[in-house]
């Protein structure tokens, strides 16, 4: 049942009317993310939802029509985000689970764990005790196997997740691991999802062998019934009629996953298949359908392991598995994070006392595109400020104000965005990274308004230009430029008028509105590339592009003479674009993006001829363009 509130509502009043249902024998839920204070009540003993509309504070009571009731999204309108020590899965950043089958020894897990690692894995998969169809197959290594698991968690910093198939496990779980794993077989052992639900660590429930969707939802029910709201779903195949692979994986599940509940999924194409070379297609195919990550077997030696060697990635498959994901991840509005782990060590406190978490902003609200690309780049454990404008993102971040500032600098169907390159010459700070971003473009209005009757759309100037063809069709309908597409869709919101509409990315932010009409952007390669500027802070990682600034005396050749330092060491130019200085007309700036780290030791000499050959310049850092590849 969920109970919505009264606005206005005191907190003193809420904390009193859920004593009363917790007497009932009700399981009381606040929900957060929503206008009205809203309580989900969950219990065996329900009345009329009349009762429930008596009681005092009590506006509306709304039965949850699904079996399963706190899994269901009817409870939990927003999606979960499941937090594993620095890893948040269900965000924006795609998490993947790498490593072998079972734990079979120290040297052999380490030397896996440190390729998954550097290949962009997040957390850490292997198993201590195996569930075996044999009796005399391996069974794993027990607490020896756990012991193994600790000590890559203390080299690496991989979380680690492994499966318990016993209910006395329990004390071990809570000793070694970040995240107990219920295998297929166990799915519906209800007294071992019980004892999982008490420890209260991450849960990641695997479907099992046969199950329906609705049986697994319940599964999950049992655990978060105990109290455990940590519960991730992965589908891992199921079993069919079909031989040509282990198991039959079930990609629809996803999408179906995510309208019914809350909980994030993961998928498992290492035993959906059981085949190597199936592994990476159908990995590719579950973050095409919507999946929040994977989980991988890999191995140094697949022939050799004791369980799974002819499903398990090497590691250079793995490696390249992971690159495939960097381009599809943007396409469904995710990023694969190589830096996942090192940027979040910088980004906290390291102990008491230490200086506070570094600060992040932005320009625009929450919900606009800089928003989505701030959580894409550091999560959402970060705090994120907003600003007003750009100008103000590069003065908070040159007082020392905030750490890093995010700004977008460039369209793929638009083109630069002339003012940040301005204030790149114009500000003493450096990029420090970059973030490429999907633009998917929607139309939104009132949830009641029809779009014939639209007479006014507000947006950022670049949204108009990258929806031009959508907008022709429509030539009575005013612009009206905004300085951001967030703020746009407040305005429609605010004014409550049917008539008006904005274009943005999606509604979910902004309570009230809806998509009227579905990516209206002239071209669906539609990207926006967003750098990360700092005063002096440096994010980890190698450092494989640079972005330079400079100017040449007006002479022929004088530009050609800059290029050749280029061509002569073989240094690939990513972008050049040339800007008026505001001072000297007819005069210009050439901004300039390389494929290669400039403040490298090794590399000074191509610098110095720069300057040498420039009458300005200006190094603006260097920096992880995003793919793995690293400097020679």
């Amino acid at each position: 049942m969920i109970l919505v509130l009264a606005k206005g509502i005191g907190r003193e009043q809420i904390e009193s009317l859920k004593e009363i249902l917790r007497q009932e024998g009700h399981m009381v839920r606040e929900i957060g993310g929503v206008e009205e204070p809203v309580l989900a009540i969950v219990g065996k003993n329900y009345r009329e939802p009349s009762y429930y509309e008596s009681l005092p504070g009590v506006v509306k009571a709304v039965p949850i029509s699904k079996p399963y009731k706190l899994v269901s999204r009817e409870l939990h309108p927003d999606p979960s985000v499941i937090k594993i020590g620095d890893v948040s899965l269900g965000g924006d950043r795609l998490v993947v689970i790498a490593g072998p089958c079972g734990v079979e020894g120290r040297k052999t897990t380490l030397d896996i764990a440190r390729k998954v690692r550097e290949y962009g894995a997040v957390l850490f998969r292997g198993g201590a005790f195996k569930p075996r169809t044999s009796p005399y197959a391996f069974q794993g290594m027990g607490e020896e196997g756990l012991k193994i698991l600790r000590e890559v968690r203390e080299e690496t910093g991989l979380g680690i997740v492994t499966e318990m198939t016993s209910p006395g496990q329990a004390d071990l779980m809570m000793k070694y691991v970040d995240v107990v794993q219920i295998g297929a077989r166990n799915m519906q052992n209800f007294e071992l999802l019980k004892s999982v639900g008490r420890i209260g660590k991450p849960v990641l429930l695997k479907r099992g062998l046969c199950a329906t969707i609705e049986e697994w939802l319940m599964s999950a029910e049992y655990i978060l019934s105990e109290g455990n709201d940590q519960v991730i779903l992965c589908e891992r195949g199921i079993r069919t009629f079909e031989r040509y692979t282990r198991n039959t994986l079930d990609l629809t599940a996803v999408p179906v996953i995510k309208k019914l509940t809350h909980l994030p999924i993961i998928v498992d194409p290492s035993h959906a298949t059981g085949i190597r070379a199936k592994v990476s297609p159908m990995g590719r195919a579950a973050i095409a359908a919507g999946a929040d990550g994977l989980i991988i077997e890999v191995h140094t030696e697949p022939d050799k392991a004791l369980s799974d060697g002819p499903q398990s990635l090497y590691p250079h498959q793995f490696e390249q598995l992971m690159r495939d994901l960097y381009v599809i991840a943007p396409v469904v509005g995710k990023q694969v994070d190589y830096a996942y782990l090192d940027k979040a060590s910088i980004m906290k406190p390291r102990s008491a006392g230490a200086r506070p978490p570094a600060t992040v902003v932005y320009s625009g609200l929450p919900g606009a595109f800089s928003h989505k690309a701030c959580l894409q780049f550091f999560g959402g454990e970060v705090p994120l400020d907003n600003c007003s404008s750009f100008k103000e993102v590069f003065q908070r971040v040159e007082s020392r104000q905030a750490s890093f500032g995010v700004v977008p600098v460039e369209n793929s169907l638009t083109g630069s965005v002339h003012e940040n390159y301005d204030l790149l010459l114009d500000n003493d700070l450096k990029i420090a990274g970059e973030v490429i971003l999907r633009i998917k473009h929607n139309l939104m209005g009132l949830s009641d308004a029809p779009i014939e009757e639209i007479e006014r759309v507000y947006s950022h100037p670049q949204a108009f230009q990258q929806c031009r063809d959508f907008l022709e069709k429509h030539p009575d309908w005013d612009l009206v430029s905004y300085k951001d597409t967030g703020s746009a869709i407040q305005r429609v919101k605010e004014s409550a008028d049917p008539r008006e509409a904005a274009i943005g990315e999606g509604a979910e932010p902004i309570a009230g509105m809806t998509v009227l009409k579905e990516g209206i952007e002239s071209n669906p390669r539609n990207f926006t590339r967003f750098v990360v500027i700092a005063k002096d802070e440096s994010l980890p990682g190698p450092k494989n592009k640079s972005s330079i600034i400079y100017s040449v005396s007006d002479k022929p050749g004088a530009l050609f003479e800059t290029l050749r330092i280029f061509s002569e060491n073989d240094i690939n130019i990513v972008k050049i674009e040339s800007r008026p200085i505001h001072s000297r007309p007819w005069v210009y700036m050439f901004y300039v993006d390389l494929e290669i780290d400039l403040a490298e030791e090794r590399n000074k000499h191509i610098m110095d001829a720069l300057i040498e050959k420039t009458e300005f310049f200006k190094f603006l850092g260097s920096y992880n363009r995003g793919s793995q590849e690293k400097s020679e």
